[in-house]
């Protein structure tokens, strides 16, 4: 708690607020209609919620300010009973506005009958509904997405194999997922000149951000793929080591669409790690930068790519046309690698596969500290696009930006949930940590921002939005590590108290198992339910279930520290991968 809390909202003096950094001549006022907003009485989270509607607190005020109010609302909640203290309440007329909401509208009365009412009320009977009715949920949530079969399945979910654990998910289908991601889409009003990425190069914050349209992208994707073909066999695994730049994505989709397998492989491995998952892969080639540009330092990347393997490696500069280092005999620059497409058809014959073809090999170090190669269909993509689609409420035209890397899973899972749902990829060639990422921020128009707990507090730290606008944004969410109240209480005040949806998941399910929903309000550093169709039973410690349910009541009591302390077994948990890379033939 706040060391300048009152014991309650109704304690707060001019004084207390001239102390937490506001001007003496605001003070009063401020005060006033403080006290106004929470006129309307009832228990601290109706004050609460009633003074975050009337926006008496504004994202400009200094945080102390954000505190006092916040910690002397809620001194007297009792936690142990009520569990963590919400700050997000939810709107019936924005809720039928979500994607989800819009969905129960339609179809809440048909699948539920009588026991549909609104979004709101009926939420937890039709969270049960999509973990009953599988295929019925996941048809409804494919037709939100960009997906296009060339051949249809014949079923959702088959379930007539008893030996296939989980049951057969898109029986005989054929697609390929990179072609969905760059089709233009009526129903998302996405065409050719939408917008497909927005980005900025490090130090260049004032400038206006760079935009490529969607069939800009695709001509670029149709480019890379051509000259893969001109170098390796189709089904070949090909390795992504670099930043998520514009170029990484571009690689990364016209490896998919070329028949091809790609390898994530995170930036910051050191040369035994790198080489270890080229090995485990058998990688034939790595698409990787000279360096790496980080708070205006050059970190070399290309060298440690040279002791760790022997494969192939196109380099591509991180600044600049010219490279800044000598390549060693057999490695082709980034200009070289594209002219082997010269000459070339400009329509590529696209290799469609059945929908549990593999597209990526990521890795999870899981609990051993060894690496573990995890295995992505082209179901994987749709499974993670129709979370974000679900709890994150990703739309079309939305602008999506989460600082992450390919080689970690939050890489595939932000550019498929964008270009599935019609959103612009929002990309900062550059360090997240600082000033110069919040302006992208602004600047760039996000409405929907990612991150990590560590880089929220690196930005509270330096108190780096001040001065900018980020109001634009709607939605928050983070992952990864254990949230800190305070610095999200910072995070969601700079946003007008914009909701930060919590995510848990793993790099095997392709999403996440737990997380929060627009369909419930949020508490600070809290998961308020489990992830659309998606079914939990807890076991003692003999492992037997004791007790079951859609984990309502108690997710909200749970943050991301103490989901270890809890044991979970998923019942139902959709495109689940069963067994490991060593399993599968490649």
């Amino acid at each position: 708690m706040a060391a300048t809390a009152k014991g309650s909202l109704w304690e707060i003096q001019p004084r207390d607020v001239e102390a937490a950094g506001m001007a003496a001549a605001d003070a009063g006022a401020f005060v006033a209609a403080l006290r106004s907003a929470a006129a309307s009485g009832g228990g601290p989270d109706a004050v609460w919620e009633a003074v975050a509607a009337a926006g008496v607190l504004r994202p400009e005020h200094p945080h102390a300010l954000h505190q006092l109010v916040y910690y002397s609302v809620y001194a007297g909640w009792d936690r142990a009973a009520r569990g963590p203290p919400p700050y997000w309440f939810l709107s019936s007329i924005d809720t039928k506005q979500t994607n989800l909401g819009r969905l129960m509208e339609a179809h809440g009365p048909r699948l539920l009958g009588s026991s549909y009412k609104d979004p709101i009320s009926s939420f937890q009977v039709f969270h049960k509904f999509s973990v009953e009715h599988q295929e019925v949920y996941w048809s409804m949530v494919l037709t939100e997405l960009s997906v296009k079969f060339q051949q249809e399945p014949k079923s959702i979910l088959d379930t007539s194999d008893k030996s296939r654990k989980g049951g057969t998910w898109f029986q005989s289908a054929v697609l390929n997922i990179a072609e969905c991601c760059l089709l233009p889409w009526p129903s998302q009003n996405r065409g050719d000149d939408s917008t497909a990425i927005v980005w900025r190069e490090e130090g260049l914050d004032d400038y206006p951000v760079n935009r490529m349209s969607l069939k800009e992208l695709r001509n670029q994707v149709i480019t890379v793929a051509t000259a893969l073909d001109t170098l390796f066999q189709k089904g070949d695994q090909i390795a992504i080591d670099m930043p998520m730049t514009c170029n990484a994505v571009i690689i990364y989709l016209a490896i998919v669409l070329g028949g091809f397998v790609v390898v994530s492989i995170a930036d910051s491995f050191a040369p035994q790690e790198i080489g270890t998952r080229m090995s485990v892969s058998k990688a034939k080639a790595i698409f990787t930068q000279d360096f790496i540009i980080r708070g205006g330092k050059k970190v070399p990347l290309y060298s440690r790519v040279v002791q760790g393997t022997t494969s192939k490696a196109v380099v591509i500069p991180a600044t600049g046309g010219f490279l800044g280092v000598a390549l060693r005999n057999g490695d082709l620059s980034w200009k070289d690698f594209l002219s082997c497409a010269a000459g070339r058809s400009s329509i590529y014959p696209t290799v469609y596969q059945s929908s549990a073809a593999l597209t990526n090999i990521l890795f999870s170090s899981g609990t051993t500290g060894e690496p573990k190669a995890i295995p992505w269909s082209q179901l994987s993509p749709i499974r993670c696009a129709s979370d974000t689609w679900a709890h994150l409420d990703v739309r079309p035209q939305d602008i999506f930006c989460w600082p992450t890397n390919l080689g970690w899973v939050m890489g595939p899972i932000l550019l498929y949930s964008c270009f599935l749902s019609g959103a612009a990829l929002a990309l900062y060639h550059g360090s997240p940590l600082g000033r110069s990422f919040c302006k992208f921020v602004q600047d760039a128009g996000v409405t929907v921002l990612g991150s990590v707990p560590s880089l929220v507090k690196s930005w509270k730290a330096g108190n780096f939005t001040k001065g900018l606008n980020w109001t634009k944004i709607r939605v928050l969410s983070t992952t990864g590590e254990a949230s800190d109240v305070d610095d999200d209480l910072w995070l969601s005040s700079r946003a007008s108290y914009k909701p930060i949806i919590e995510c848990c998941g793993g790099t095997e399910l392709a999403s996440s198992y737990i997380q929060g929903s627009l369909l419930r309000p949020q508490a600070f550093g809290a998961f308020s339910g489990a992830s659309m169709s998606t079914g939990f039973v807890i076991l003692d410690e003999q492992g037997t279930p004791y007790w079951a349910s859609s984990l309502y009541i108690l997710a909200l009591q749970i943050n991301f520290s103490t989901l270890t302390t809890i044991r979970f077994i998923l019942m139902e948990c959709p495109f689940t991968m069963e067994g490991n890379f060593d399993d599968m033939e490649i």
